[in-house]
């Protein structure tokens, strides 16, 4: 089995403390590869290794930390099928969806190419006799940025190299589920260019994390993963001083009123709630129903539903993969039968699948609910799975009504031909990504990904102009520049003439 190092000041390193995590191909079940967890002194070690880099980074030129980034993407780029299967082989995602992982990621490293451009201050000049005014934008320090494990590859790369290109040294902990990716890009970006200490990477468990949280060299923090635990990053960081963005989970609905294109909806709705077995903060699962169309509607989707070819992400065959752990999936299963006990019907039951050959694996068939209502836990709580629920509606206003309700608040979407409609949605909306006609609104990378409620804990989004300005902090300089004629001592409050 193969053991997942630590990267610390350029150079691997061996876990000192004696804990591990268990790394496993969840197409078969089979234990892989372990993974260190940081005790408190490695997570310092990685620290003090970003504060003596800093010196010299944050000090860099922006043509060399731009060069950087663009050796960065080539090699990323070159290297794509490489880091794909290895989050296949821990994550259980089909190829093409890792393919596509990357993809994404790399829209943000194109971003990061562009930072001189995203980095230019403002000037005023003569805003007071012979005084002008320049407001800039510097890096923070030290970030630490938390990863989860469904984007293994993506997530890192919405956050370091946006921060290193504004000349920040990042200290990464990622998912102790699915850490050979990550570490992968890791040392591509050492590989390109970033010298030693600008990126470390550490893996570990709530020890690590927490040390992270609290260590007083460390100036900002970036999160991605379930509600609780955002806001436990948000609370613990904040109350250490410093700058926190931490998206948290979600349960994004999908809105179809009467007039849409039943056949495009189904399509959208099947895509969106499926893709990557469900284990997406983006994905679909609630699709809400406008009368008259419920009915045939749900009978498109489960048509779709059950003709999905499910099995190991390396299968080219394969159009959706296993869940994460066995523990996740028996929780994900287990919303199906409560569903039915509470009222609804169950549609499409995906929950005895069993994928010949691989009976050892971690799959789960799709599963497709009607008749939820708010009070059901299957529509309560964020599943994380590919499971589908549909809620019912009289009209638009009630099912407006019904999504503003909800705690979360990511992403959300409307199916129409109506113009006035999709507009008044978008603006009427509670939540930060509204798509119409498109069911998992995540913006380009020259925008910024972020939810509200309990979505998102902090003030920035991440990547795009909102991640420039997580990652630096403004400064305003004054001036004025000596001249024979000026002196004196006046003790009032300074005046614009």
């Amino acid at each position: 089995m193969k053991t997942v190092q630590h990267f610390i000041d350029g150079k691997h390193a061996d876990g000192t403390s004696g804990r591990h995590g268990t790394i496993t191909n969840p197409a078969t079940g089979e234990e892989t590869g372990e993974v260190p967890f940081a005790s408190e002194s490695e997570v310092d070690t990685a620290v003090s290794a970003a504060v003596k880099a800093f010196e010299s980074w944050g000090a860099a030129s922006l043509s060399k930390r731009t060069q950087v980034m663009f050796n960065y993407r080539e090699l990323v780029n070159a290297h794509r099928d490489e880091i794909a299967e290895l989050i296949t082989a821990e994550h259980g995602k089909v190829h093409s969806d890792a393919l596509g992982e990357i993809a994404r990621g790399l829209e943000i490293v194109e971003l990061a190419c562009g930072i001189p451009q995203l980095l230019k201050g403002e000037t005023s000049t003569q805003v007071s006799t012979r005084v002008d005014v320049e407001s800039i934008r510097q890096p923070v320090g030290v970030v630490a940025g938390i990863t989860p494990f469904n984007f293994p590859a993506m997530v890192p790369m919405w956050m370091f190299p946006v921060a290193l290109a504004c000349g920040n040294t990042f200290v990464l902990k990622p998912s102790e589920k699915d850490p050979s990716a990550t570490l992968r890009l890791v040392e591509l970006a050492h590989e390109a260019g970033v010298p030693d200490g600008v990126l470390n990477l550490v893996h570990g468990d709530k020890t690590a994390v927490d040390r992270l949280l609290e260590h007083p060299d460390v100036d900002a923090v970036s999160f991605v993963g379930s509600t609780p635990i955002a806001k436990h990053v948000h609370d613990t960081a904040g109350a250490h001083g410093k700058r926190v963005q931490a998206l948290g989970g979600a349960k994004n609905h999908m809105l179809v009123l009467p007039d849409a294109d039943l056949d495009q909806a189904a399509d959208a709705a099947v895509s969106a709630a499926y893709g990557s077995a469900g284990e997406r903060c983006m994905a679909v699962s609630v699709v809400v129903a406008v009368d008259p169309i419920g009915d045939e509607l749900v009978g498109k989707i489960a048509e779709r539903a059950r003709a999905l070819t499910i099995g190991p992400g390396d299968d080219p065959a394969s159009e959706m993969g296993p869940l994460i752990t066995a523990e996740h999936r028996d929780k994900v299963a287990s919303y199906v039968p409560r569903a039915r006990e509470q009222g609804a019907e169950v549609v499409v039951d995906g929950t005895g699948l069993v994928v010949e050959g691989h009976e050892g694996g971690f799959f789960t068939g799709v599963s497709l609910v009607d008749g939820v209502t708010p009070e059901m836990d299957v529509y309560a709580d964020e599943i994380f799975g590919p499971v589908l629920a549909v809620v019912r509606a009289e009209d638009y206003q009630e099912a407006l009504a019904l999504i503003n309700r909800s705690q979360w608040g990511n992403g959300t979407a409307i199916f129409t031909r109506d113009g006035g409609a999709a507009r008044r949605f978008q603006l009427e909306v509670r939540a930060g990504m509204v798509g119409v006609n498109v069911p998992i609104p995540v913006p380009v990378g020259y925008h910024s990904f972020g939810g509200w409620k309990d979505s998102l804990f902090g003030d920035h989004h991440i990547y795009g102009n909102d991640g420039v300005r997580f990652y630096t902090r403004g400064k305003v300089i004054t001036t004025r520049w000596p001249d024979p004629s000026d002196g004196g001592i006046d003790l009032g409050f300074p005046s614009n003439s």
